[in-house]
């Protein structure tokens, strides 16, 4: 008899094949048969199988849920932008959402549903940016799109805005949160969700996760790579949140990473960072989940527990109080 840790399909899955769940590993099968490891494909093509995915995925809106499109002038840019709202209620505060997609992939409709949904739990409008991609536009082309949006939200609104982003987007919230902090209107909170931030590559998750399902260790490094001009300094805080020299005037800040990704560790340093600050923050690692959870939280229970627990910070630090 051939057992489970004998299977061909178990080793090839390493320490993951028994850590995280059947129906985890269901998902990531899912996804992989969209875009397979190694997937080598022109950056148009790639962008299409993305969306497409992205669409396979789509969850549609929660009862109640409105959107409506718009742009938000910056110089000579205008950056589209998508905001949801739960119909003939106004809203105690605002979210102002970066999607994920390693800075390369991704917009308005790839993270559309986790908008609505969000907006959905907690009564809050929902304002998403559909900043600038690379290689096209290098860094601070998606930073600068990311804070414009921001300060017209916060300039025009009237309400109280918490920052949010998965992933890439996570890296352009926090950036954010420093370059506002000190500006007549800066972020209430900041809910950062599995987020790239600039941490040491050759410590921690980075080392343990460096080949975790969903996301590598070489994928962190080629879309860093991508993103960034010859020129880039690693040293930027617009760029490398982490590296900033100053993390006092941060908003409370919630971050909740995935046990089994290269990014764990960048959501504790970042943590620890600003409670030696003086600051307010908060870490959870959700345990035996993987980068990219959220768009498992229909399918996997622990995607959608953990999903369950982010929106909740999100209301909570939307109405001014802490965790």
């Amino acid at each position: 008899m051939v057992s489970d840790a004998d299977k061909p399909e178990t080793a090839k899955r390493g320490q993951y094949a028994t850590l995280l769940d059947p129906a985890l590993w269901a998902h990531i099968d899912r996804v992989n048969a969209w875009c397979p490891p190694g997937m080598d494909l022109p950056l148009d093509k790639q962008r299409a199988v993305y969306d497409a995915m992205c669409r396979a995925f789509h969850a549609g809106y929660p009862a109640g849920v409105e959107a409506s499109d718009g742009t938000v002038a910056a110089g000579d840019q205008m950056i589209p932008i998508r905001r949801h709202q739960l119909a003939g209620k106004a809203p105690q505060a605002m979210v102002v959402y970066y999607h994920g997609g390693g800075f390369v992939l991704g917009g308005l409709d790839s993270h559309d549903d986790i908008c609505a949904e969000i907006c959905a739990g907690t009564g809050f409008a929902v304002l998403s940016a559909d900043y600038r991609l690379a290689p096209e536009h290098l860094h601070p082309a998606a930073f600068d799109d990311a804070l414009a949006v921001f300060e017209r939200a916060a300039s025009t609104s009237g309400l109280p805005i918490v920052l949010c982003g998965e992933s890439a987007g996570g890296n352009l919230a926090a950036g954010v949160a420093h370059a506002a902090r000190r500006r007549p209107h800066p972020a209430i909170g900041q809910v950062l969700i599995y987020p790239e931030l600039g941490g040491d590559k050759s410590a921690g998750s980075y080392v343990e996760h460096a080949e975790a399902p969903l996301l590598t260790l070489s994928d962190i490094e080629f879309y860093r790579q991508v993103r960034s001009g010859k020129a880039q300094s690693p040293d930027d805080p617009t760029f490398s949140p982490l590296r900033d020299t100053d993390f006092s005037g941060l908003p409370p800040t919630v971050i909740v990473s995935a046990q089994c990704d290269p990014l764990s560790s960048d959501g504790e340093a970042y943590r620890d960072r600003i409670l030696a600050a003086g600051g307010r923050a908060w870490w959870y690692e959700e345990q035996r989940l993987v980068h990219s959870f959220l768009r498992a939280r229909k399918t996997v229970p622990r995607a959608g527990e953990a999903f369950t627990r982010i929106v909740a910070a999100i209301a909570t630090l939307g109405k001014g109080e802490w965790l």
